[in-house]
């Protein structure tokens, strides 16, 4: 690292503190802090959404799988995101900004206890809290593994630092904190990714090869979009998944459409993020797909980082490290404002009796108390990351296998088809899901495919069987469904998300 690089990230980390600051004084209530008071433009929650969705696994297990196997990377793990977000911007999307205009929600599950029962939500809201710091757990663990490599800092101390810099500002300023700071992300991330694409370009032709034709020498199956390990299969039940995960099974994803003025505005943004899904992983992973003809790494995960100390001049090299540093931040970021959301708004009331008179400004202390707490939890996992699996078993195996079970009774109980499904059919879907993972991943050590599709997939059958067999939803799921059909400004159902 040149003292440039230096540079270059300390000035980061001045503009990420100063975006803090300026958040902090737009935040007076939990309705700041939490949703943004729901003034967030379409086109800024579009991208918070996008960078909020992925972080430097893209740099470390992606870009390892785009060495040893190829565009499957893409297809596999990205491309699905930006169907599951399209498909998002007609069916959820629009529905979490109506639940914030008709029931003034601040917590993606704080319908819950209307729509089904207490004991329902409480059930959600801890096993979903849970799986988030194994996710945000592997996200420190991603970052901490680029630190090493890049600067040699050992990754202890590289996940603590990265906690310590995220901890500062979305503490400080909240969504509107997150939001600003990840706008900021995606304009560096943009000028480095260029400057990587660049500089490989660079590599390439000084070995007679180009973007365009480079894919013929590549290894063997490294243009096939489907492989042994991932196959065809995988592919189609991950589309569902990341559905299920990336339209508010992810709890900080849902936020953003819940920020936004108006349905039509939640919708943009879905659209917008899914655009982008569409195209800028590919802008990511370009170089990554030509790994191959250019460097040999013993740990395919150090692969991101050998090609940018490889190619890249001084300058560049830390911008690049703040691009791929600013995904992590921005996604953890985001996952620490919507836990404590969750925790303040749904949780505490209902384990501690005196949260229940907490004033808004109480309400606001505590909800920054609890994103410290589950920083810290978080970090304390990460620290021992390797025991779960490493980085990519922890994304892969834990959080895409389990995420199914968590959001599909909180997805589903807002469409009117399933009106009649009560709690029943909510927590046999949330057992028999977990379960699942439970029996395919430690008793049948089934291949990993296996184990990531099929608890979503019983879960599902679940929710619909027990739902169509027991109908005990409560009077109020008819309402709750009934009002998320219909735009309040207009008065009149939506056809697009009824």
């Amino acid at each position: 690292m040149h003292p440039l690089d230096w540079a270059v990230i300390a000035g980061y980390l001045l503009v990420m503190v100063a975006i803090g600051v300026w958040a902090h004084r737009q935040v007076a209530d939990t309705a700041d802090f939490f949703t943004a008071g729901g003034r967030m433009p379409w086109w800024l929650a579009g991208i918070s959404h996008h960078m909020s969705g992925y972080s430097a696994v893209v740099f470390v297990a992606y870009a390892g799988v785009a060495y040893d196997q190829g565009v499957v990377s893409y297809v596999v793990f990205m491309f699905p995101l930006a169907v599951a977000t399209g498909i998002g911007a007609f069916l959820f999307a629009p529905k979490w900004n109506r639940l914030r205009t008709h029931y003034d929600i601040a917590s993606p599950l704080e319908y819950l206890a209307r729509r089904y029962d207490v004991p329902t939500q409480q059930v959600l809201a801890w096993s979903g809290s849970l799986l988030k710091v194994f996710d945000v757990a592997a996200k420190w663990s991603a970052i901490a593994l680029l630190l090493n490599r890049f600067v040699g800092v050992p990754l202890g101390w590289g996940i603590v630092i990265t906690a310590a810099v995220t901890l500062v500002y979305c503490t400080a300023g909240g969504l509107w904190a997150d939001a600003l700071t990840e706008l900021g992300q995606f304009v560096i991330q943009g000028v480095a990714a260029f400057a990587m694409i660049g500089a490989v370009g660079v590599a390439l032709a000084d070995r007679g090869f180009s973007y365009a034709n480079f894919w013929s020498a590549l290894p063997e199956g490294h243009t096939a979009p489907t492989t042994s390990s991932y196959p065809a299969y995988f592919l189609l039940v991950y589309v569902i998944v990341k559905t299920f995960e990336y339209n508010g099974g992810m709890w900080n994803l849902a936020q953003r459409y819940i920020a936004t003025p108006s349905s039509t505005a939640a919708k943009r943004t879905a659209l917008l993020s899914s655009g982008l899904y569409l195209v800028w992983p590919i802008v990511l992973m370009l170089p990554m797909f030509a790994a191959p003809l250019l460097v040999r790494v013993a740990d395919s995960q150090d692969v991101y980082a050998e090609m940018a100390l490889r190619f890249l001049p001084a300058g560049l090299l830390g911008l690049v490290l703040v691009g791929v540093f600013s995904h992590t931040m921005a996604m953890a970021a985001s996952d620490a404002t919507a836990i404590s959301a969750v925790m303040t708004r749904d949780v505490l009331p209902h384990v501690w009796r005196r949260a229940r008179d907490f004033t808004d400004l109480q309400s606001l202390r505590a909800g920054r108390v609890l994103t410290v707490v589950f920083v810290l939890l978080s970090v304390v996992l990460a620290l021992n990351a390797e025991n779960l699996g490493g980085v990519l078993g922890i994304i892969v195996a834990w959080v895409g296998a389990l995420i199914g079970p968590i959001s599909i009774p909180m997805m589903l109980g807002m469409l009117r088809p399933f009106r009649y499904v009560g709690p029943a059919a909510a927590l046999g879907s949330w057992a028999g899901g977990l379960l699942t993972f439970a029996v395919t991943k430690y008793a049948l050590v089934l291949p990993e495919a296996v184990t990531v599709v099929s608890p979503v997939l019983v879960s599902l059958l679940l929710f619909v069987t027990i739902g169509a067999l027991r109908r005990d939803a409560p009077p109020a799921a008819e309402e709750i469904t009934a009002a998320l059909t219909t735009d309040p400004d207009a008065g009149t159902p939506s056809p697009a998300a009824s």
